[in-house]
């Protein structure tokens, strides 16, 4: 997968990983992500770097629900200078529920990823990664999810 530099337009390979303990630490003195990740430790929490950095760009808490075939996306941020208008690099977020998309089809659960977005995120949930609307949440499934996982992980079904 790449992340975009939105100065230059290079791309550049990045991975994801699960979070380990070290890194929440490193999360809460950093002053570079909002909200409390130690809160989401119970979940399946993971990271988004370049490959052969140390840096974390972004964060996805995500909750299985086995009984309804589903990943849940409980909490996602990209780091502080890359949000927004003026963000550094581009992709983050895209990368990550691409991620959750590929496990959820990794558990059997067809691609079905659901979140409970702010009500002012719901449009750009929609139009940039495809998700429908079910009352209060959102969801992509199946062709969505695959389009996501082509487009920002580069890997097809």
């Amino acid at each position: 997968m790449k992340l975009l530099s939105m100065r230059s337009g290079e791309e550049t390979e990045a991975e994801i990983a699960r979070m380990e303990e070290e890194d929440y630490n490193e999360i809460a003195s950093g002053g570079r992500f909002s909200f409390d990740w130690k809160k989401e430790r119970e979940n399946l929490v993971y990271k988004i770097r370049f490959i052969g950095r140390e840096d974390i760009l972004g964060l996805i808490s995500l909750i299985d629900i086995p009984k309804e075939y589903r990943l849940h996306i409980n909490l996602i941020e990209s780091s502080a200078e890359n949000q927004g208008k003026n963000k550094l690099i581009g992709r983050i977020p895209g990368c990550l529920i691409a991620y959750a998309a590929r496990l959820s089809i990794l558990y059997g659960y067809e691609g079905f990823v659901s979140l409970k977005p702010k009500t002012a995120l719901i449009d750009h949930y929609i139009a940039k990664y495809g998700f429908s609307q079910y009352g209060m949440y959102l969801a992509i499934f199946r062709e969505a999810s695959g389009r996501l996982i082509a487009e920002y992980l580069d890997y097809e079904l």
